[in-house]
């Protein structure tokens, strides 16, 4: 089934990526400050045990999504995927209004990023301002999105590389401090499971869960990369479901792995209030320049995000372009397959983000982040309700010549859709996060009418001619 849309040679991306940067792209949008920093505040709020099932409860959305856009990506390998899925199985302008949520989203992270890693090198340099940092790092950023796919991928999957070393040490290290094997700072006794089981499976109750699986939807947000990056990867039909398998499975692994170390050696009432509780477990199990480490790391896991970010919304911008509903300028490809003009205006977007954040952090910043955040669940559910619509449309013939089905259909797409739909309404019960929904969905409807009113102006233009 290779619907594609139509294309000139020149306007084609070159399929350069391997199974390896498949995987490393979704894992570095994954691994970044949410699992570093967050991690502490869910097991604060829902317990141990309960950030445990929040997590895997958060595994299983993830994996339901990536089926569904694993059946869609391998069928349809195009650059933008998921909103040019939706487009043609849910509706045009639901297409549209997907793509500017999702091209929002990197934008705000890539200005958000870039402030943080100015702040972790001022660790080093207090002299030098945070602004000189941004500048250079836009630089450094912008360099390794224009020069060619493969020379992205392979960045990227260098920054993944060493995120994913540092929580295997991590998970390691702080298994073999937990039951002794390893001598805890200061002579304290290892703590075995105490820290876990001290205050019981759920010391909040069940609904503290429920609150933070939408932290957590947040927290697994970049896996959908392996879609965008559909169109640039050699052989699709081989690589794109073995990514989306062993990346689930790593993330369960790091995701959950990390969450048991850090709650058996951290009390559960000092998780929330410390900056990093990665810093705080190296410290106690006497590890030198445990601060320097995770400020390198924590440093490269921003980069890593901001890397993603600008690849993600450039892509977007060329997609719409492709589709007709930007002008033909974001749709230009240098002669390796970059789109230029695309990866500029998103790069400015995000150094309008990172202005924002500065001038009007309580005002424009806040609703950009809002959106953002509001955006990842709703690109998830697009993705469900495409993927069921689009095999909706198939006949039997075409269904068993897919080169990868996605199991147990409907159910799939059917389970994903109603947990997207349930993480959207938790929003509405958490008074830190409603705001998402006072921002998101009347953006939504923005998006809505400016597609249908530019799209009559055009009926109309075309008409005259």
């Amino acid at each position: 089934m290779n619907n594609h849309l139509s294309k000139s040679p020149e306007n084609q991306f070159k399929r350069t990526m391997q199974t390896r940067h498949l995987i490393m792209l979704s894992l570095g949008g994954v691994i970044g400050t949410g699992l570093f920093f967050n991690t502490g505040y869910i097991i604060a709020t829902a317990g141990a045990v309960g950030a445990i099932i929040a997590y895997l409860i958060g595994a299983l959305v993830v994996f339901l999504v990536m089926l569904c856009l694993g059946e869609l990506a391998v069928a349809m390998p195009e650059t933008g995927a998921f909103h040019t899925y939706a487009s043609r199985f849910i509706s045009p302008a639901t297409g549209y209004t997907v793509a500017w949520l999702y091209w929002l989203t990197w934008t705000v992270a890539l200005g958000s990023s870039l402030t943080a890693a100015g702040m972790c090198m001022q660790y080093w340099f207090p002299d030098i301002s945070v602004w000189v940092w941004c500048l250079i790092f836009c630089a450094v950023i912008f360099v390794l999105n224009i020069v060619t796919a493969q020379f992205f991928a392979e960045s990227e999957f260098w920054f993944s590389i060493i995120k994913v070393i540092t929580i295997i040490v991590f998970i390691i290290a702080g298994s073999a401090a937990i039951f002794g094997f390893i001598p805890m700072k200061n002579d304290m006794p290892a703590p075995f499971l105490h820290n876990i089981t001290d205050n019981g499976w759920f010391p909040h109750g069940l609904t503290p869960i429920i609150m933070t699986m939408v932290s957590v939807n947040f927290a697994f947000s970049g896996t959908e990369l392996i879609g965008i990056a559909a169109g640039e990867t050699k052989q699709p039909e081989k690589s794109i479901p073995l990514a989306i398998k062993t990346t689930i499975l790593r993330l369960i692994i790091f995701f959950v792995g990390t969450i048991f170390v850090l709650a058996a050696l951290l009390p559960m009432e000092q998780a929330g209030v410390i900056k990093s509780p990665f810093v705080m477990v190296f410290e106690n199990i006497g590890i030198p320049y445990a601060a320097d480490i995770f400020n390198f790391v924590i440093l490269t896991a921003i980069l890593s995000a901001a890397n993603s970010g600008l690849y993600a919304s450039g892509r977007m911008l060329w997609s719409l372009s492709n589709q007709g509903t930007l002008p033909k300028c974001f749709s230009r490809l240098t002669t390796k397959g970059i789109p230029t003009t695309a990866i500029t205006v998103s790069m400015l977007g995000g150094l309008l983000a990172l202005f924002s954040s500065v001038i009007a952090p309580d005002t424009v910043f806040v609703a950009l982040t809002a959106i953002s955040g509001f955006a990842v669940v709703a690109v998830w559910l697009s993705i469900c309700v495409s993927h069921y619509f689009f095999r909706q449309k198939l006949s039997q013939e075409q269904i068993i010549n897919l080169k990868y089905k996605a199991p147990y259909y409907p159910l799939v797409p059917i389970l994903g859709t109603i947990l997207c739909v349930i993480a959207c309404i938790g929003l509405a019960f958490d008074s830190e996060q409603r705001i998402a929904l006072y921002c998101g969905i009347p953006f939504v409807i923005v998006c809505f009418m400016v597609y249908h009113l530019t799209h009559k102006y055009k009926t109309r233009v075309t008409q005259n001619d």
